[in-house]
């Protein structure tokens, strides 16, 4: 008898440690979003600069903090004309009146609809200098300031039906111990 109970025990505490390395691993396991496309184009060459940046990426971005920053070609002058605005996969910034001909930076941070950050950059070089002018320091657009708070991430139901699972399980474990 003492074996058979041994033999449960062991068991139990096999299909424990299986489940929890299943369900630790899923995570590993989720692709983050990409950049798909984007207007203007990774690398164009622009005779007349764009009205706005438009960034497309594989997945849903939720609509909480999300930045997209054009920056000229001194490196320091900002070009963005408001926040970026999301609608399902694609965010969208609109641009000043572009000024310098030259090589012109887009660097966005957007946060996908599953919680995970994404940052990253491109540049397109505007080949005609245009009238505009860049936005005062004051004025330039500070995300965190324009951002209006969101509710926070939820969390997919499956995590909470696996969880009540688990300790389910071993606290199903745990009294079967107790009670030997």
């Amino acid at each position: 008898m003492s074996r058979t109970r041994n033999l449960l025990a062991r068991l139990a505490g096999l299909a424990l440690v299986v489940t929890l390395l299943l369900l630790g691993g899923a995570g590993v396991a989720d692709a983050h979003n990409v950049l798909t496309n984007s207007d203007p184009g990774k690398d164009a060459t622009l005779a007349v600069a764009p009205a706005a940046v438009t960034l497309d990426f594989n997945e849903p971005v939720d609509n909480g903090f999300n930045e997209i920053t054009v920056t000229g070609p001194d490196g320091a002058s900002h070009w963005e004309a408001g926040p970026a605005t999301v609608a399902g996969s694609r965010v969208t910034a609109q641009v000043r009146p572009l000024g310098p001909a030259g090589t012109y930076t887009v660097s966005f941070h957007i946060v996908s609809e599953d919680g995970h950050p994404v940052s990253g950059s491109y540049s397109f070089t505007l080949t005609a200098a245009g009238s505009g002018t860049p936005a005062p320091a004051s004025a330039a657009v500070s995300p965190a300031a324009s951002a209006e708070p969101t509710a926070p991430s939820t969390v997919p139901g499956w995590v909470w039906v696996a969880g009540a699972l688990v300790l389910l399980a071993g606290g199903a474990f745990v009294a079967w111990r107790i009670a030997r």
